[in-house]
């Protein structure tokens, strides 16, 4: 033959990321995600509210054995995650080029620092306990211990602009700690999102500690702002008036609400995203005898 037909190339298919599996969306519905020069990238799937409530599901039912993990473990995990970002680092260089209009290098700058914010956070699960919780000083013969523990299941709104960093930056914390959290991705550029689901996967995370939602942010959000097993939110990509709407319908369960701030995600994170989800125990223990039978503890 004197002409050979042009190869067609094999497009991806993007998909939620719930419970450690990636379910196309209970409705059926994918819209168009377009660079930013409005070319089309590609299909992601539109999440419904029950997709929304699958993975409240999913979240809970990870959550007791994600928080009863050792936290040298929870960081040796988010190392791993590290390691598969690394592995996998040019398919996330293209995706944030292109949903940030980047050029390749700006890019590859943004893909290395929400890698090393991995690292970052997954040093920090074994230390955060000694920096906000110890033993308090009390007049009476009691020991007195404050213990930092997760809060629960965290619905994060994933930033708007920061497809990848930012994504990085309100995530990992929220794990690093024990909590469980269901991630809004950006309705703007969801790819990159949808991909670190696919690392994750793949890596020694357990299904269901982190679960990967697309679609329209305020149409997704409501629901889980309301839901009753939801403890927390992290409103960092709503905007000012959804984020108002969020806050009120958050109020019905009393959850840890986590307002939308300016904030550079390209400078070293402190310790605020952990400890905006944690709560504190403080247990009280008697010393020294008790009573007539000369008993201690």
């Amino acid at each position: 033959m004197s002409t050979v037909d042009a190869r067609l190339s094999v497009f991806k298919t993007y998909k939620l990321y719930v419970g450690g599996k990636f379910p196309r969306s209970e409705s059926g519905r994918v819209y168009e995600v377009t660079d930013s020069k409005s070319k089309w990238l590609a299909n992601a799937p539109l999440a419904s509210r029950k997709d929304a409530r699958d993975a409240v599901v999913a979240a809970r039912k990870a959550f007791g054995p994600w928080s009863g993990a050792t936290a040298y473990n929870r960081g040796q995990i988010l190392y791993r995650v590290a390691e598969m970002l690394e592995g996998r680092k040019e398919q996330f260089v293209r995706e944030v080029a292109e949903a940030e209009g980047l050029s390749k290098s700006k890019a590859a700058a943004q893909v290395d620092a929400a890698i090393d914010r991995w690292v970052w956070y997954a040093g920090w699960t074994d230390k955060i306990a000694q920096v906000v919780g110890g033993g308090n000083p009390v007049a009476g013969p009691f020991f007195n211990l404050s213990t930092p523990e997760p809060t629960g299941v965290v619905t994060v709104i994933a930033p708007q602009e920061s497809s990848f960093l930012g994504l990085v930056s309100v995530v990992a914390p929220v794990i690093a700690t024990g909590n469980t959290a269901i991630v809004v991705a950006s309705e703007k550029s969801p790819l990159p999102a949808l991909s670190l689901g696919e690392v994750l996967a793949t890596s020694d995370l357990p299904g269901g500690v982190v679960n990967v939602l697309s679609g329209r942010t305020a149409e997704i959000a409501t629901p889980l702002a309301a839901h009753q097993d939801v403890n927390a939110i992290d409103l960092a990509g709503a905007d000012d008036v959804l984020a108002k709407e969020l806050e009120i319908a958050a109020a019905d369960n009393l959850k840890r609400v986590l307002r939308p701030q300016p904030v550079d995600y390209a400078e070293t994170p402190g310790i605020e995203r952990m400890t905006a989800f944690l709560e504190t125990k403080t247990v009280w223990h008697p010393t020294g005898s008790l009573g007539a039978s000369g008993s201690s503890y």
